[in-house]
């Protein structure tokens, strides 16, 4: 008796299963097909991203070649055609078609164009940051203290990873536009803060030297006063 009731319970468990295939069977194939098709189309699409950012690089990479050799229309045309890729080419070629500018001697439309960058808010924050410290850089060639402040002293905060570069732009902008006083306290904080890298440590203390020495001379050249008068 329990091998018929087995029987028959097996019989009606393969008819639910029959059931239920013919009601969603259709369906579970469908989704099966979209599974193996769009895992298909995902590493397809991923290869593609791929490949177009190493024709990217490799573009940028001639681009720069280009401009170091002096060939700057060649440079600017490829940096053009960066313009419409994708990922972060676009930025990086902004930001190199702004140092062009730059380097052919105009200033001027190099600071214009670095200070568009930095005020772009739909670029990521590190692209503007380093567009600002640019600015500044050039600001400090062709502008006064505040100008440089401008751009510079929001990159100084204890976070920021430009901060040492900030400081020194405004360390050096402030002792050219002879404010002493505002120089050593960039230079102090330079050397208080224990992740400045090597080489910008070594050219503030070069900095601080020369600001030692030029306080020095004053007081040098009057003792040799008193001593020529007596």
């Amino acid at each position: 008796m329990s091998d018929i009731f087995r029987e028959v319970d097996e019989d009606i468990r393969q008819e639910k299963y029959r059931r239920l295939w013919d009601r969603f069977g259709p369906w579970v194939m469908v989704l099966a097909v979209f599974i193996v098709v769009g895992t298909g189309g995902y590493r397809g699409w991923l290869y593609w991203q791929e490949t177009q950012a190493q024709a990217s690089g490799e573009k940028f990479q001639l681009a720069v070649t280009a401009a170091e050799g002096g060939k700057f229309d060649e440079a600017d045309a490829l940096l053009s055609e960066l313009a419409q890729a994708g990922g972060g080419y676009p930025a990086l070629a902004r930001l190199r078609d702004a140092a062009l500018e730059g380097e052919r001697g105009e200033k001027e439309v190099a600071l214009a164009a670095f200070d568009a960058i930095s005020a772009d808010s739909s670029l990521d924050k590190s692209f503007r940051d380093v567009a600002a410290l640019r600015a500044a850089l050039l600001a400090a060639d062709t502008g006064d203290y505040d100008a440089v402040a401008d751009r510079a002293e929001p990159l100084t905060g204890d976070t920021n990873p430009f901060r040492a570069s900030a400081r020194e732009i405004l360390a050096i902008a402030a002792w050219k536009a002879g404010d002493i006083g505002l120089s050593r306290t960039w230079i102090t904080a330079i050397e208080e803060d224990t992740e400045t890298p090597t080489d910008v440590s070594r050219r503030i203390a070069l900095l601080n030297d020369v600001i030692v020495a030029a306080e020095g001379t004053p007081a040098a050249t009057d003792d040799a006063a008193v001593e020529g008068g007596n």
